[in-house]
């Protein structure tokens, strides 16, 4: 069947208006009650401030309190399956990161799965990694750090937030980029890691 242009376009029109429709529908409803907002890292972190700083906006938007709720451990895995274990309502959200996807392919066997069991509703944040040295490391860029760190191999740590978050997998990328030989120190969030001396001999 062959459809005339003026009749698809008013399809086509209708169809893109569907989901805003819904979703207008849907935001008069929601949320009813406080949302819980989940974040698998320890409190002072970059994840755990930028959840903070939705939260607020949310709280202040929509009329409810969105409550930030820190379930540090297992590389944001606790996080992760407490959120895939709540009800389905939309009033337990996950701040999922990069360390999620990653720890798919890192632990043999977790009591989810990522893809499957959790539904993405929005991109909040983007970051980059950046490589901090203590300020006693005889170092100012990434070549004279590599050279220091061949000729004290062994000897130098590398902070991360712990196994397999994202500066860890970062680190042995870059390791293994690089042939360095980093001692890997894992800390439970973020955090404490900002405050531990990234790269110290």
């Amino acid at each position: 069947m062959k459809l005339p242009r003026r009749n698809f376009l008013h399809l086509a029109a209708g169809a893109a208006a569907l989901p805003a429709l819904s979703r207008f529908a849907w935001a008069q409803a929601y949320p009813a009650r406080p949302v819980r907002i989940i974040v698998g890292f320890a409190p002072g972190g970059a994840t755990d401030i930028m959840a903070r700083l939705m939260g607020q906006w949310l709280s202040e938007r929509l009329g409810q309190q969105f409550i930030v709720e820190n379930r540090p451990g297992a590389a944001s895995n606790v996080a992760a399956e407490a959120v895939v274990n709540a009800p389905p309502d939309g009033y337990t959200l996950l701040v999922a990161t990069s360390v999620n996807a990653i720890n798919a392919t890192v632990y043999d066997k977790l009591n989810f799965n990522l893809i499957r069991d959790i539904a993405p509703v929005a991109s909040i944040h983007r970051e980059p990694f950046v490589m901090e040295v203590n300020p006693s490391v005889p170092v100012k860029t990434v070549p004279e750090f590599i050279t220091h760190a061949k000729a004290n191999a062994g000897k130098i740590n590398m902070a991360s937030a712990g196994i397999g978050s994202g500066n860890h997998t970062a680190g042995e990328l870059f390791k293994m980029m690089t042939g360095v030989n980093l001692v890997h120190v894992p800390y439970r969030g973020e955090q404490p890691t900002e405050i531990a001396q990234r790269f110290q001999s």
